[in-house]
């Protein structure tokens, strides 16, 4: 089985956006693209025919901090890895739970080895250090892993955002060095991308990046953005990092975000996003559409019998009316939920793929402005 290939296939005249294609075991990817969060080996309120057929994804996520505590990889392992286990057969992205380290900060303690962190499951206690994080998502199979790192706070003062990427560099060293001393699980070949930190420092983000560049693997990764930080200032760091990483090797911004956030961060160079948003804002009656953004639950979609958005191409969304995804979710019908999710996610899968198709055609920059403008409308 071969190592990750990306092809880059065209790059924008006017922005630094691009058009791409990564090869993994389990299927080709085509870049920009939006990956699906499957925290718990699921994408809420989706069956894994629903995320093929009516979303169009090409590879979703799995978390390893809730893989790790429930099923736990002794289940994983039983079954033949997640993709077995959950349906899925085409590529899988897990991310190292740097994050929940960082969003669960009053239940961890960071240091040198790893981190000690408790359950919010049952309290227990757990230590998680870059060897056993690969060994995790060594079990959980996925195609493509992502190194063990601290995300820091935004706030974060400059003593501290240094230390914080010293230490995750630290740790993809050994993260490295563990990896390859490891063999792939499921007769399929894994793959490690490094995580860029430094906070909302230049020279620290400068020095990440080269550090990540230098690592040599097969793919880049944005960390520690989208924390709190203003969009603006998310956009110049993601810049930053772009111009610094490898042309050659695809680079994920992780937990990324808005629909404008994420042509924003096309055109800055970035290929690959993921976000719990479209889900969870679906799931709360938010519905983001090519004609701007709706919250299904106001009145005025009572009688509003024309589809949830006939402008992109999901049989769901062209078919299910405003007034009955309204009277579902007043209804606090679990289908309600299933609708707006999966419309979401459709919504963003179709977004990148027009992103792409304008690359291409060469009008990106022009129709990203007028996409921005039109998504920011609230109706």
């Amino acid at each position: 089985m071969a190592a990750l290939q990306f092809q880059l296939q065209y790059t924008d005249a006017h922005s630094k956006a691009r058009v791409g294609e990564i090869t993994t075991d389990h299927g080709v990817i085509q870049t920009p693209i939006f990956m699906p969060v499957g925290t718990v080996g699921s994408v809420k309120a989706l069956t894994i025919e629903q995320l093929k057929q009516e979303v169009k994804a090409e590879i979703i996520l799995g978390n390893t901090y809730h893989l790790y505590l429930r099923p736990g990889t002794e289940v994983l392992e039983a079954a033949g890895g997640l993709h077995k286990f959950n349906g899925w057969d085409r590529p899988i992205l897990t991310d190292s739970g740097g994050y929940q380290v960082f969003s669960l900060a009053g239940n961890r303690k960071i240091k040198e080895e790893g981190v000690v962190f408790q359950s919010h499951i049952d309290g227990s206690k757990h230590l998680f250090t870059p060897e056993s994080v690969m060994d995790i998502q060594r079990s959980i199979g996925a195609d493509i892993v992502m190194a063990f790192d601290e995300c820091p706070p935004y706030p974060s003062d400059y003593t501290y955002a240094k230390k914080s990427m010293e230490l995750t560099h630290r740790w993809l060293d050994r993260c490295i060095k563990h990896f390859e001393n490891t063999p792939d699980k499921y007769g399929y070949t894994q793959n490690l991308f490094p995580i860029v930190q430094g906070s909302t420092y230049k020279d620290l983000r400068t020095a990440s990046s080269q550090f990540i560049a230098n690592a040599n693997l097969t793919g880049c990764a944005i960390g520690g953005l989208s924390v709190g930080e203003p969009e603006e200032m998310m956009y110049e760091f993601t810049e930053l990092c772009c111009d610094e990483l490898p042309v050659q090797k695809p680079r994920y911004l992780m937990g990324v975000g808005t629909p404008w956030n994420i042509l924003e961060c096309i055109s800055l160079g970035v290929d690959m996003f993921d976000c719990v948003m479209p889900t969870r804002n679906g799931r709360n009656a938010m519905l983001f559409t090519s004609k701007g953004v709706i919250n299904i639950d106001n009145k005025r979609w009572e009688k509003d019998f024309s589809p949830l958005d006939d402008g992109i191409d999901c049989e769901l969304s062209n078919y299910y009316s405003k007034a009955y995804l309204r009277h579902l979710i007043k209804a606090k019908e679990i289908t309600g939920l299933t609708i707006a999710s999966t419309h979401n996610l459709a919504f963003y899968l179709w977004l990148v793929k027009q992103a792409r198709k304008h690359i291409i055609a060469g009008d990106f920059v022009s129709w990203k402005k007028e996409m921005v403008e039109v998504m920011k409308t609230r109706l």
